[in-house]
């Protein structure tokens, strides 16, 4: 058997090399192997396996969410959250990179998509910072690596996905990443005043109380769509799907009847926009569902967890070699690949040594934030090299300053386990 799924990551990597989509190499990989093992007559439920995968109910928020990011990208929703930053922290010496990151805060309130943050504020902010006389490299990198925050302030769709696929509270995983998200917040924030001070980057505005308070008032409608969504979700209200529906509801009503710039024409756009993104993840969310169901019926979970804790039962050890495989993992899957692939594998083993799934899960997303940054995938990354028109490589190295504040938050998260469960014992337990 070790020999069968050894072959599998070999085919299924090289298959990715010569760009066969993750999805499909997966998907052939895993009816290859279930026809190899178990025989022909099982292929018929290849299907039923995929369609069951994708059609669980959590998932539906998936693409809600992100036609809820959408909206906002095609309206004028994005740029008064924009405006509003600018007025209260222009002022700050680097102001326009602190902009950056406070607006990709808000926006990871609502759509939850990393990839929708850097294709909404970066086409906004990128092109600023470089009339501004900040690099193009460097304004790819803060673009970026702010809006991963994304996947770690809720609502996250990474966290959606664990959540359906580790059987825990989707609305407790959300309630995790509210104390590391800003953590993260102000970390990059501070880096960025560092970087400020040592490059002597401009300060954007003298400070105006009558400027804030106007952008505040242009953006209160905007700024209540997280009041109503994490509201209505933390209250118990709503459960996290039927919270990313009403987020889409609250994105066309806002964005349509108050602000009245989100005609039929711009409503079209972002569904097709949205339903190309979703089709993107959905369909490795099947694939990667049939690819476990094999190796859970193959026993690797189990065989894993066994020879990990024949080697050490010490938690903090075993998250420490989690950490490096997923830091690893990220630089070469999406993270729902790497979330419905590896899940599934590794929890038998966390629940083996007494990890508690919300904490590692929590891990897993910082993980996959950070995956999202280096390179060869990086899908975040590579999307705001193509907005910024930058080399990648050169992106990479004005982006290892911020990588090393999102490691410390995940470090710092690892091993004192308080920060990402403190709110989940005021609140359940």
């Amino acid at each position: 058997m070790s020999v069968t799924v050894g072959t599998m990551l070999v085919v299924m990597f090289g298959l990715v090399m010569v760009n066969v989509p993750i999805a499909v190499a997966l998907g052939v990989v895993a009816a290859g192997a279930i026809w190899i093992t178990q025989g022909a007559y099982m292929l018929p439920n290849v299907a039923l396996v995929m369609f069951e995968g994708a059609t669980n109910f959590p998932l539906l928020a998936v693409p809600l969410f992100v036609l809820a990011g959408g909206i906002m990208n095609a309206s004028s929703i994005s740029r008064r959250l924009i405006d509003l930053a600018t007025a209260l922290l222009g002022f700050i010496r680097g102001g326009l990179a602190m902009v950056n990151v406070g607006t990709s805060m808000f926006f990871a309130e609502i759509s939850g998509s990393a990839v929708a943050d850097v294709a909404a504020l970066g086409s906004l902010l990128i092109p600023a910072m470089k009339k501004r006389g900040y690099s193009k490299e460097f304004a790819a990198a803060v673009t970026s690596s702010s809006a991963s925050l994304a996947i770690i302030i809720p609502p996250s769709i990474p966290m959606i996905l664990y959540a359906a696929m580790a059987q825990v509270s989707p609305v407790q995983m959300f309630v995790a990443g509210i104390v590391p998200g800003v953590i993260g917040g102000l970390a990059l924030l501070a880096l960025c005043y560092y970087y400020a001070r040592k490059y002597d980057f401009p300060v954007e505005e003298a400070f105006q109380l009558r400027r804030l308070a106007a952008a505040a008032r242009e953006a209160s409608w905007a700024l209540l769509m997280p009041v109503i969504i994490l509201g209505g979700i933390f209250g118990g209200f709503v459960t996290a799907t039927e919270g990313a529906a009403l987020a889409v509801v609250a994105a066309i009503a806002i964005a349509g009847a108050v602000y009245r710039d989100l005609g039929p024409a711009q409503l079209y756009r972002a569904c097709v926009d949205s339903a190309l993104q979703t089709a993107v993840v959905m369909l490795l969310v099947a694939s990667s569902a049939l690819i476990g169901v094999y190796l859970t019926e193959s026993h690797l979970p189990q065989n894993l967890a066994r020879a990990v804790v024949d080697l050490t039962t010490n938690p903090y050890v075993v998250l420490l070699l989690l950490n490096v495989f997923f830091l690893v993992l990220g630089m070469f899957l999406h993270s729902a690949a790497a979330i419905i692939l590896t899940v599934p594998i590794v929890l038998p083993l966390i629940q083996q040594v007494g990890i508690d799934p919300i904490h590692f899960g929590l891990v897993l997303t910082l993980n996959l934030a950070i995956g999202q940054q280096t390179p060869p995938v990086a899908s975040v990354l590579i999307a705001a090299c193509s907005i910024a028109r930058s080399d990648i490589w050169e992106t990479t190295k004005a982006n290892l300053g911020f990588i090393a504040v999102l490691l410390a938050v995940l470090v710092l998260c690892t091993y004192v386990p308080w920060i990402s469960l403190v709110l989940i014992d005021v609140f359940y337990k």
